[in-house]
């Protein structure tokens, strides 16, 4: 029997869902490579951020590029199946008292979106982010950051606003 103690915390997902006046397929367009028109400017590159880009493909990188050229990776897309769900790996952990990228999947939680058309035309976009724990010591910041109103649930009600005014 081993003495070592491990992190037994484990974090329900977040999830948050809004309802878009877009059919699918352009609801999965804004978000994937229309992504930089709706995000809110967060960054962990050490430069300002010029936009942020998500690729809508497996193995797609998702990433910013700052002012000065630079990039600093977020993570990669693990799964896409357009118009109805992405899949990406979130490589944003902590460092100290400030957030960064960790090139190990295996410490990475992920955020799965799905686009569900309705039968009015409109599409319910679904965002899960789960796994959190795999980021050790820091998840309960991390859980913290994306699920209060500066993470997912303001996000993707800017998303809204935006595909509103498409």
């Amino acid at each position: 029997m081993s003495n070592q103690s491990a992190s037994t915390d484990v974090f329900e997902p977040v999830r948050y869902a809004v309802t878009v006046p877009l059919p699918a397929d352009r609801a999965f367009a804004l978000f994937t490579e229309g992504y930089n028109s709706w995000w809110p400017g967060h960054h962990i590159g050490t430069a300002e951020m010029a936009e942020a880009v998500l690729e809508p493909r497996p193995g797609g990188r998702y990433y910013e590029r700052g002012v000065d050229g630079t990039e600093c990776e977020w993570g990669k897309v693990l799964a896409c199946d357009p118009p109805r769900r992405i899949v990406v790996a979130w490589q944003i952990t902590t460092k100290g008292d400030r957030w960064a990228y960790d090139p190990d999947l295996s410490r990475a939680s992920e955020f799965e979106v799905n686009f569900r058309e309705q039968p009015d035309g409109q599409t319910r976009v679904e965002l899960e982010h789960r796994n959190i724990d795999r980021h050790g010591p820091g998840a309960a910041g991390i859980h913290q950051g994306v699920g209060g109103p500066g993470g997912w649930p303001g996000i993707l009600d800017n998303y809204a606003k935006v595909a509103a005014a498409a």
